[in-house]
């Protein structure tokens, strides 16, 4: 199993904006093959960092899933939405694996 950890630096004065993109990938993200385990909004503290973990058996899974992600209409419109209104300044990806016993 691996985890992508996606590390967003956004506008502060749209948090508003990123929370409705956050709450729209909550459908399309499992209807696209991702195990969404959720998303995380600043709340105190530093208050421009998001985050989101979403899980996959393998790399290949990964891969099919964004390659129907970028044919879903909805996901596309989900872009669209944050590329329109530039409330993501900046994304990070890092690809995780649990530790466990042995």
């Amino acid at each position: 199993m691996i985890t992508c950890h996606i590390r967003y630096v956004i506008d502060p004065f749209q948090r508003d904006a990123f929370e409705a993109y956050a709450q729209a990938w909550l459908t399309i993200i499992p209807a696209c093959g991702g195990d969404l385990i959720g998303y995380w909004l600043p709340h105190e503290g530093t208050n421009d960092v998001a985050h989101a973990l979403i899980s996959f058996d393998n790399l290949a899974a990964y891969e099919a899933y964004r390659a129907r992600l970028r044919t879903d209409p909805a996901g596309a419109a989900n872009f669209a939405t944050a590329q329109q209104h530039r409330f993501i300044l900046r994304e990070d990806r890092t690809f995780l694996t649990p530790v466990t016993l042995p």
